[in-house]
């Protein structure tokens, strides 16, 4: 990249840990962090202060690799991390969005661009919502997915990457009032690497109801559904050991979605929602170089060479191990994730009793209430941002509140 760009990197967590080596390594890219968790922009300063962040992995030989970059400064004084700003990534788990796009909002400046990495579903709404007239002068790019797994070693000092995924898509919507100096695109690339490869979805809703989504609440439903209560004498993997019933879960709700984006087509004929692929082209697709048997769902997830190191979230007690419902599993992956998706399908008259029966599991565990019988009118329906949380009502609504002062992708 020829011209100097100066990011935001909105999050401290994994990813933001993640984003901050790959993009600050990139020749005239800087990197400031705002970080709003407490105490974290301390520990990730007193940690800068003996020297770079460093990201590790493991190479398929087996040699390890490590590569050593900091980020100019980390804050939690969002009037400093947004000064001379050009480019902002949200990083961090979906119910921090807000906080976070709440934050940034008084120093947004024409000409901005907007990123949630990964968006996860609603994420554009709530930037239309929060942001208002000023998403006229915003670019607002959302990711279905993290382009990385990776765990945080040693806040500030260490990242350790365990696989990057090999297609990620996002989508685009353009202010009518905004002219970016830089390709979008291509600039995001650049700031990630060569992999993996980024592609431009169709449209927003098919971001939104994209099966990357899916991978969390379905695994969790049918693991500890039947669950006894009794504490478990080992950590379970998350994916290597996944049985033929979750993965039948998955299947069925992917089903679900793949019948909502043929609805949307159906009713708007203008709309291409091809994107929108079932969970075992999901798979094949993002995949493709790292699964050793893509024969089915489950296989696809046991043999996953980036799913290998992941297990269930757990708590230790004094037997053992329960189930961490308090994990991002469920309280990220419902209300930012399935609830949105079956408000979608709500919207446009899709039956979703897979996804139904997850959600008022789920939200049990986690003492909210979004659905009541088939519909999104719990009382915490509010908290999440599916359409319903904004009053809306039909998919004619959907669509121009999405579109309405914006663009979508060039």
């Amino acid at each position: 990249m020829d011209t100097k760009l100066r990011i935001l990197i909105c999050g401290g967590g994994n990813g933001a840990h993640c984003l901050s080596v790959f993009a600050s390594q990139r020749k005239n890219i800087e990197v400031n962090i705002l970080t709003l968790h407490e105490g974290s922009a301390y520990l990730w300063n007193n940690s800068l202060k003996e020297g770079c962040l460093t990201i590790s992995a493991t190479q398929p030989d087996g040699s390890e690799e490590t590569i050593e970059s900091s980020p100019s400064i980390v804050t939690n004084d969002a009037a400093a991390a947004m000064d001379q700003i050009q480019l902002v990534f949200i990083v961090a788990p979906a119910y921090r969005h807000e906080l976070y796009i709440r934050s940034i909002f008084p120093y947004i400046k024409p000409n901005m661009l907007i990123i949630g990495l990964p968006g996860h579903a609603g994420f554009e709404l709530q930037c239309k919502y929060i942001l208002g007239d000023k998403s006229r002068i915003c670019t607002i790019v959302g990711f279905d997915s993290l382009p990385w797994g990776c765990r945080v070693v040693d806040y500030g000092k260490h990242v350790r990457l365990l696989g990057k995924k090999d297609v990620v898509y996002a989508s685009m919507l353009t202010g009518i009032d905004c002219q970016l100096p830089f390709q979008v695109i291509e600039t995001i690339q650049y700031i990630l690497g060569e992999k993996p490869n980024i592609k431009l979805a169709s449209n927003v809703l098919s971001v939104s109801l994209m099966a990357g989504s899916i991978l969390h609440p379905p695994l969790m439903y049918g693991k500890w559904k039947d669950w006894d209560g009794q504490p478990i004498t080992e950590v379970p993997s998350y994916f290597t050991t996944v049985s033929e019933e979750q993965a039948d879960i998955m299947s069925t709700v992917s089903d679900e979605l793949v019948a909502t984006a043929k609805k949307i087509s159906d009713l708007k004929r203008d709309m291409d929602m091809s994107d929108v692929i079932h969970i075992h082209d999901w798979f094949k697709q993002r995949y493709y170089k790292q699964i050793s048997d893509d024969r089915s769902v489950m296989t696809c997830m046991r043999t996953n060479q980036s799913y290998s190191q992941f297990v269930h979230p757990m708590k230790v007690v004094e037997n053992g191990y329960v189930p961490d419902f308090e994990y991002r599993y469920i309280t990220e992956d419902i209300p930012f994730g399935l609830v949105v998706m079956k408000g979608i399908a709500e919207i446009v008259s899709v039956q979703t009793p897979t996804m139904d029966k997850i959600i008022k599991w789920a939200q049990c565990k986690i003492g909210k209430e979004y659905l009541v019988g088939e519909s999104l009118k719990g009382k915490d329906i509010k908290e999440v941002r599916a359409p319903q949380s904004y009053g809306i009502k039909s998919s004619d609504e959907l669509l121009n509140f999405i579109y309405f002062n914006m663009r979508s992708a060039d």
